[in-house]
């Protein structure tokens, strides 16, 4: 069959993988919505840390695909000029990819869900109004 894939030649996707499609997803976002999200800086890591894990109650390293740390649209009013971190979104390879091997989506398709979530908490909304929004769309 010449449309099959040789698998035995195949690796995982790498942290740089994942952020060549973490950056197309941005890409392909309205320029509306990109526009306000010019401080976001996107890290991609194979795990989150134990005091994040700790933080977020998670009983496995697979359990967080992403996470938006800083201050959100709602919160900033004027920013601080020095001193302040860098508002940051991070994706997590290993549970991303354990993720996508069980489920239906393409690895982008879900690179590009779960960067749109964490942009979403940017914006100040909650994981419930962003479950709201998606099931409305």
């Amino acid at each position: 069959m010449s449309d099959a894939i040789n698998w035995s030649a195949l690796r995982a996707p790498s942290l740089a993988d994942i952020e060549r499609l973490a950056d197309a997803a941005f890409a392909s976002l309205p320029e509306t919505f990109r526009s306000l999200c010019t401080d976001i800086v996107v890290r991609v890591e194979d795990f989150p840390d134990e005091e994040t894990l700790d933080a977020m109650g998670c009983e496995s390293e697979f359990d967080l695909l992403g996470l938006f740390t800083g201050l959100g649209l709602a919160q900033h009013g004027q920013r601080a000029m020095t001193g302040q971190m860098p508002n940051l979104i991070f994706l997590y390879r290993r549970p991303l990819l354990d993720y996508w091997a069980d489920h239906e989506d393409s690895l982008g398709a879900l690179v590009t869900h779960v960067l749109v979530h964490e942009i979403g908490h940017h914006f100040g909304l909650s994981d419930a109004d962003m479950e709201r929004i998606e099931n409305e769309a």
